[in-house]
């Protein structure tokens, strides 16, 4: 039975852990520019990879195609994709932020649609806007982040433009993954390691064109600093990334995506674990999107 949902299993998966990984990125993203933070933790879970490939002894012979489908969905979804939401938690605050990544499942929807054929029934399109609205309900209810409320104009632009790329940059990562899962027998953790190999790529090319960029990885001398920014890409990078890869190849990319932006529903038994207040409102919104994710299960 498990098996038969282990693509939607995966991608609640990485929601929970990309939940908790978000409460730890807007401390770190204090003393570190988004684009240094996001290649600080992706080269953590490049590494990690790397020896768990090495301690696996498997190493597979990649096809040309899905390789640099995989290492552009790198490029778009974690280069560009994380550094913008990064840039967003800045200027917007965790609130915000989360709201707007909730356009980023029916885009993948969408761009499935156009690029892959992935012909959603009218049960699946109900469970996606029902997961969406839940999550959604949830964000727009939580008290508003100092980010978003003390930063000016310019900086709520900004945030929003930020937002509105790292959606469409997270959609057009998840479709180009999946066009190259579906049509190869990789494993999602070596289509992993080529998509954080995409964006790494793209990252320090960034750093080379601009050295003065070099000085934000001082933070990187405290060895307390080290070690929560290693376990938490341990957690969402390695780890959530990996379970999105599974989610991609075994599960439709609208669906995957939707499931995956479940993250902000795993915030609230957090928000009550630190001692915040949850009104009947962010109850009600998690019922809406937990049934979204009921009809998403039973499709088939």
């Amino acid at each position: 039975m498990l098996t038969e949902f282990q693509g939607e299993l995966a991608a609640l998966g990485a929601a929970l852990l990309w939940a908790v990984a978000s409460f730890v990125y807007v401390g770190l993203g204090k003393q570190m520019s988004p684009l240094v933070l996001n290649v600080t933790k992706t080269g953590i879970a490049i590494v990690l990879i790397f020896l768990t490939l090495l301690l696996q002894q498997h190493f597979p012979t990649a096809e040309l195609r899905p390789t640099a489908l995989l290492f552009l969905s790198g490029i778009i979804g974690i280069g560009m994709g994380d550094t913008a939401f990064f840039a967003t938690l800045n200027d917007l605050g965790a609130r915000r932020a989360l709201l707007l990544q909730s356009l980023a499942p029916p885009l993948t929807a969408l761009l499935a649609a156009i690029f892959l054929q992935e012909q959603l029934s009218l049960r699946a399109c109900l469970g996606i806007v029902l997961t969406i609205g839940g999550v959604a309900w949830v964000i727009a209810e939580r008290t508003p982040d100092k980010a978003g409320t003390t930063h000016g104009r310019i900086h709520l632009v900004q945030g929003v433009a930020y937002g509105f790329v790292a959606a469409f940059a997270q959609a057009g990562g998840a479709v180009l993954s999946r066009a190259a899962l579906v049509e190869t027998s990789v494993s999602p953790l070596w289509s992993t390691l080529i998509r954080l190999v995409g964006g790494m790529a793209v990252l320090v090319g960034i750093l080379l064109m601009r050295r003065s960029l070099w000085q934000g990885f001082q933070p990187l001398r405290s060895s307390q600093f080290l070690a929560i920014i290693t376990a938490t890409s341990f957690a969402g990078t390695y780890l959530g990334i990996w379970l999105q890869q599974v989610a991609l190849k075994y599960t439709q990319a609208g669906i995957a995506q939707s499931l995956s932006a479940t993250s902000p529903l795993f915030v609230i038994p957090l928000a009550l674990w630190s001692g915040e207040s949850v009104s009947l409102r962010a109850i009600l919104g998690v019922l809406v999107a937990l049934s979204g994710v009921w009809l998403l299960f039973s499709i088939g």
